[in-house]
């Protein structure tokens, strides 16, 4: 938008200097040529003065005399023919048998109109032809013909216009530069909006200048920050209730279970599978406990580098990835499953996310593999870097059932919870919060088809400067 708003303000204001300055280039031009006319005019006439009293005496002297000293003078030539185009005076190398003279003399004697100068250019060069007949009337005893140097003219033409191309290229660029701040004055409000529009859709809170701008840009600044203020106080609020929440009903669900687990001795063998299915569903809200307080900070995590706080050290993605393997490797040999680490990289690489956070990421994506996988499947894990684009990938994939197309788009939603009959029962929580940690890194989470079944999930994060 600041390029189609600067080209069509620095085209208005070029057309704006244009429209002034091609008309005064133009009557400069016209004046100056105006005046040697005159001037020549002038000289021509006495020159007819002299030719008709050497008519009218037979004695030519007197002109001959004048004609030379003047072009001696001013160097320019005088060609002086009486009725019967014998030329009288002949200076400055003009002959009347020249061809444009010749045209010249004739067109005189048949007392038409002598063609007009041209209006005179820094580059013209060639002499202007003058002519006037000798006589009154119909009785024409003579042509006086002077060739007039347009040099003098043309400079002076050319110092006109470079004085006005000077001037109009001055008011050019104070156009263009006074386009240039209208320009800035008017969109950096608008830049600071859509920055702001975009903070707040990412659900942040952003504030922007108040005081830029028109003001109608003022008046709209005014609102937005109203709205981010609104907004973002209305997210803390929500974030606060879950952590909240979730912070004071662990004390009542501790009580809970420990209530329960006291049961145990004094319940018959009847009342022991609804004993179990207490406990199970007891524990389940422990998770999704749990799961709220850990989608609770990575909300929080999202807002603290949001607002410019100062990130954690970056971590080396080959050492926590391993570490975690072996770690979930136990749990993995229980479900009957095979977690094995990808060939290929050892070396370690720095990634923009601190280890605890990276590690909370791989036990979500472990746990998922290991939990839903299923009996006899096989899961690697293993990653790889791209330096060009300054990424690296994390992945985890498996052989097992693997998601449609569908559950794939919503396997990243809160509460939601895929597997079908028999699956293990989770909170729905667990790659929702993966996903929140990876985007507060500016990466991302993929979920990709894996053939001819199986499940690949992939994480993108920046690569740390210090690799470099």
């Amino acid at each position: 938008m600041r390029t189609r708003l600067l080209i069509v303000l620095v085209t208005l204001a070029l057309a704006v200097v244009a429209a002034f300055a091609v008309p005064l280039l133009l009557s400069t031009a016209g004046q100056r040529t105006q005046q040697l006319v005159i001037g020549r005019s002038a000289d021509i006439d006495r020159f007819v003065v002299l030719a008709q009293q050497a008519a009218d005496s037979r004695d030519a002297s007197a002109l001959t005399a004048d004609a030379t000293r003047y072009t001696e003078l001013y160097g320019e030539a005088v060609v002086v023919v009486n009725a019967q185009r014998v030329p009288l005076v002949q200076t400055g190398g003009l002959a009347a048998n020249e061809p444009a003279v010749h045209a010249l003399v004739e067109a005189t004697m048949r007392n038409e109109p002598a063609p007009q100068v041209e209006r005179l250019t820094p580059w013209s060069d060639e002499a202007a032809l003058f002519a006037r007949p000798v006589g009154t009337g119909t009785r024409v005893a003579g042509v006086v013909v002077l060739r007039a140097s347009v040099a003098a003219a043309t400079t002076d033409v050319a110092e006109r216009w470079s004085a006005i191309a000077a001037g109009a290229l001055l008011v050019a660029v104070v156009f263009v530069l006074l386009a240039v701040l209208l320009a800035h004055w008017m969109l950096r409000p608008l830049t600071e909006l859509e920055t702001g529009v975009l903070a707040v859709a990412s659900g942040h809170r952003a504030q922007v200048r108040e005081r830029a701008g028109p003001r109608e840009l003022r008046s709209l600044a005014r609102l937005f920050n109203r709205m981010s203020d609104a907004v973002g106080e209305a997210a803390e609020q929500q974030h606060r209730l879950v952590a909240d929440a979730s912070h004071q009903l662990r004390n009542p669900m501790a009580a809970l279970r420990l209530r329960v687990d006291g049961l145990a001795p004094h319940l018959d063998e009847q009342a022991q599978k609804a004993y179990r299915a207490t406990v199970s569903e007891v524990e389940r809200l422990e998770k999704l406990l749990d799961g709220l307080l850990a989608l609770a900070l990575a909300d929080s995590t999202a807002t603290r580098l949001a607002a410019g706080a100062d990130e954690d050290e970056p971590c080396d993605l080959a050492s926590v990835l391993a570490e975690r393997v072996d770690a979930w490797r136990p749990s993995a040999d229980r479900a009957g499953a095979k977690l094995v680490p990808a060939d290929g990289h050892t070396e370690p690489v720095l990634v923009r996310c601190s280890e605890g956070q990276l590690a909370e990421i791989l036990d979500v994506l472990l746990d998922n593999a290991v939990h839903y996988a299923g009996d006899g499947a096989t899961i690697v894990a293993g990653w790889s870097a791209d330096p060009a684009a300054g990424e690296a990938t994390l992945s985890v994939a498996d052989d097992g059932p693997g998601l449609s197309a569908a559950d794939r788009e919503r396997a990243v939603r809160r509460f939601w919870r895929g597997g079908g009959e028999g699956a293990p029962r989770g909170t729905g929580l667990g790659l929702a919060i993966a996903s929140q940690h990876v985007r507060t890194r500016d990466g991302r989470l993929e979920l990709h088809p894996v053939d001819p079944h199986g499940l690949d999930v992939r994480i993108v994060l920046p690569l740390a400067e210090e690799n470099a």
